[in-house]
Order: C-alpha cells, then sequence, then structure tokens
C-alpha cells in the first residue's frame, strides 16, 4: 500500500518554500558514488549516522520491496478496438518516458513553476512522440486526476495523440473514484495511470474477494492485469520505466561515505541498528514502509522520527542530517539534479 494519496500534489504550495531552501537535488536510483567505503562493507556505529547533505540519491530497491506503479496507458476498450493507432502513438510515450525524464518534468512543474501544459508540449516535441504512427483521427479526451504529475503526464498523452493525427485534449476529472468509471464508459477516452495500483484496484472491482495481483515486477503485473481489465472495459498499453512509488533516500554525502547504492548494500553496511528513520506517522507498521524494510531487507533502526509522506519535511530531515534514510516518492522533482 502507498502512503500517499494521489489526489494532492507531489510538493504542495505551501511547502515550495521549504523545498527551495533546501535546495534538494540529486538522481533517483543512482549516487553517482565512487569514494568512501567499499558496497557491502562493515560501516557501523558513526559511519552510519546521518550525514547532511544537499544532495538526495535513492536507493535501489533491489529485493522488489515495492509494487510496480509504473506510467501506463489506460485506455477504454471501445475507443481501443476503434482505432489501433490510439494505444500505438501512447505507447510511444511508454518507450521513451524514464524515471529522470519524469522527475525532470516534475521539477519544471513544481519548483520551477512551469505550466504543466508547456513542459508538455515540449518534451512531446523534443522527443518526436507520436511521429510515425499512421491512423490517427477524431477527438479524444485525455483524463487527468487533480495533482501536477497527472497533469503533465495527460499533456503528454494529449500532445502525443495530436501528433499522430487525433484531435486530443485534456479534461481534469479528480480523483480515482471519478475517473476509472468516467474511463470505463468512454467519457474520457485515456488516461495515464499507475500500475500497481490500479492493477489491484480493477481486480477488486470486479471480484471483490480476489487476492492482490500487483507484483514488484511490471511484465508480471500487466500480464495479470490484462484479462481482468478486458472484463472491466479498458485495455493497457506498455508500462513505462518510470514510476511513482515508495522509495528511500539519503544524501549523496551520506551514500559516498557508506558506499552504497542499494538497499541490500544498506543493510549489510549498516547491521548494527544505528540507522534513523524518517516519514509518515504510519511507516513503521506498513509493509512498504519501515516494517518491509525491517522483514525483507534485514534492516535494523534505531529510531524513527515521524515526518509527512515523502513530503518536504521528510527530505529536510535528510538533507539537515536529523535521519540517515527518509521516505521520498521514486518521481519527486527534488531528486532531481
Amino acid at each position: 500500500m502507498r502512503t500517499r494519496r494521489r489526489s494532492r500534489n507531489i510538493l504542495p504550495i505551501a511547502a515550495i518554500a521549504v523545498v527551495l531552501a533546501t535546495a534538494a537535488c540529486g538522481e533517483s536510483g543512482s549516487s553517482g558514488t565512487g569514494g568512501g567505503a567499499e558496497a557491502g562493507g562493515s560501516a557501523s556505529g558513526d559511519a552510519c549516522a546521518p550525514v547532511p547533505g544537499d544532495q538526495l540519491v535513492v536507493l535501489e530497491d533491489d529485493k522488489g520491496l515495492q509494487n510496480a506503479d509504473n506510467i501506463v496507458p489506460a485506455v477504454n476498450a471501445a475507443a481501443a478496438a476503434a482505432n489501433p493507432a490510439l494505444v500505438e502513438a501512447l505507447d510511444t510515450v511508454s518507450a521513451q518516458l524514464t524515471e529522470d525524464d519524469l522527475i525532470g518534468m516534475n521539477k519544471a512543474v513544481d519548483i520551477d513553476r512551469q505550466s504543466a501544459a508547456d513542459v508538455a508540449a515540449a518534451y512531446v516535441s523534443e522527443n518526436g512522440l507520436g511521429e510515425g504512427v499512421t491512423g490517427g483521427s477524431g477527438p479524444v479526451v485525455v483524463g487527468a486526476a487533480d495533482f501536477s504529475e497527472s497533469q503533465v503526464l495527460a499533456n503528454v498523452y494529449a500532445g502525443t495523440l495530436t501528433a499522430a493525427g487525433f484531435q486530443a485534449t485534456v479534461q481534469t476529472v479528480g480523483n480515482r473514484e471519478l475517473y476509472l468509471p468516467a474511463l470505463q464508459r468512454g467519457e474520457i477516452q485515456a488516461f495515464p495511470e499507475y500500475l500497481a495500483t490500479v492493477a489491484d484496484i480493477i481486480n477488486t472491482s470486479v471480484d471483490p474477494n480476489a487476492d492482490p495481483i500487483a507484483t514488484s515486477d511490471a511484465d508480471e503485473t500487466l500480464a495479470a492485469l490484462e484479462p481482468v481489465a478486458e472484463q472491466y472495459g479498458l485495455v493497457f498499453g506498455q508500462p513505462a520505466e518510470a514510476t511513482d512509488q515508495n522509495a528511500f533516500a539519503v544524501t549523496t554525502e551520506f551514500a559516498d561515505a557508506v558506499g552504497v547504492t542499494t538497499l541490500s548494500e544498506l543493510a549489510e553496511a549498516c547491521g548494527d541498528g544505528s540507522l534513523t528513520l524518517g516519514g509518515p506517522g504510519e511507516c513503521p507498521t506498513r509493509p512498504q514502509c519501515q516494517l518491509g524494510l525491517e522483514e525483507t531487507y534485514g534492516l535494523e533502526f534505531a529510531s524513527f522520527d515521524e515526518y509527512d509522506a515523502g513530503g518536504p519535511l521528510t527530505k529536510a530531515a535528510i538533507q539537515q542530517g536529523d535521519v540517515s534514510i527518509g521516505l521520498v516518492f521514486s518521481s519527486d522533482g527534488a531528486l532531481a539534479q
């Protein structure tokens, strides 16, 4: 279960000043480090204490603690059947969209205060999305939820469909309880979704007693989703590399000093229980937060400090050296270099 509700922005407007003041930056998924202790070493005690720094880096979830919430096109089945170019065009987005791309667009909107439409238009143009797709025609409404990342992605989808010959527009629909039924009914024809989350929601919509089908593997999750989605009246395109899911970040200074790029390396290097963790109040009991870090990776923590769910307070605590590691979101604009 994700600890964030998708009905709010990654960086609320009231928190922008905090984020700007702390100047968070870095690259998701790699520390860019080379110095410090060897990965898999035996650092302990003070060596695993918090290390302040401006740049944040996400440690790789190498054992698949998190489900695969890759960005994926969700399309009304009737609309897809009527014009196969619809899914084909959206798959050109998935083929291009990396984690760094999404982080960069989120930074441009949430931190640099550019408009979602302008950022998306530049991305579509720079990457030639939708070009070469033939047969696109007619109006298409792309839905968006009421948070900035969804607005960016919806505009990327719309721009791509327009380049492929459709007359695409974006309509903000609201939260998932509103937009999934609208997509099912064909009131909107396409939507940028999150694979693991939507897979389990649709699965329980079709069968309330069904077991979860989402896993940490995107291909496996998509294969399990497709027959259930067909019953629901939707089809899904290919998932992008880009994700928006729980992730755990340290400062690059900490990663350099301890010599880690993955959560497994962190567990091996800091197995003495000296780490401190920051995140939302429910984190200690959540299987994809502290509980999962302990059970999946064998991590031990000296303490847990409560902040927000991947928000500016948690990021500031990591940067200021109040905690060793904290919960962030993998596509957060504050991770951009």
